[in-house]
């Protein structure tokens, strides 16, 4: 039996959600973004439990099919740039179809119709996110980045960055992480 949660965005996540179970003795098979995999199905009580401990570390069960597919589109889009560099080479819209099993147009006129924005603007969004926490750590050139994360050339990349944050790379660099946006929150 799987739930969904929403918010999880990273491996610190999958690891606060552990904790939670194991402190509510919860027997559970694995968590992955945004899922638990039960061994046996969840009763009432433990279920309240569980969604009341996810929502005191800013976690939320969704109950809701339509919302369960769009955090998965949102935690795959977070795996495939955030978490595995050779994704990022994958053809977005392929990838998607393949690992949620349903055709690209359904998801993407789907999270439209729930987010109120498109697939592509978010992935922009996680894209800068990214740009900017590589920015920050200061181990790759501008150049290696824009490679790293699909795009062209670096003077895209800074026009997208520009476009979205409203300051070029460099600038961005010397304010340093005061400008970086958890993933949960974009």
């Amino acid at each position: 039996m799987k739930v969904y949660v929403k918010n999880m965005v990273c491996h610190r996540c999958i690891l606060a959600v552990e904790t939670i179970l194991d402190n509510l003795n919860l027997n559970f098979k694995g968590v992955i973004l945004g899922e638990i995999e039960f061994q046996d199905p969840l009763d009432g009580v433990n279920k309240a439990k569980l969604s009341h401990e996810l929502q005191s570390v800013g976690f939320e069960l969704i109950d809701d099919k339509k919302n369960q597919l769009i955090e998965r589109i949102k935690s795959s889009i977070i795996t495939h740039i955030h978490h595995d560099k050779e994704l990022i080479k994958i053809n977005l819209s392929d990838f998607l179809a393949s690992e949620l099993g349903y055709e690209y147009n359904y998801l993407s006129n789907l999270f439209s119709e729930v987010e109120g924005t498109t697939i592509e603007k978010y992935v922009i969004l996680q894209k800068i996110e990214k740009v900017k926490e590589l920015i920050v750590y200061d181990e790759l050139s501008l150049k290696e980045i824009a490679s790293q994360l699909g795009y062209s050339s670096v003077a895209y990349l800074s026009n997208q960055f520009k476009k979205v944050t409203g300051l070029t790379p460099s600038h961005f660099k010397s304010i340093g992480l005061q400008k970086r946006v958890p993933l949960d929150h974009l």
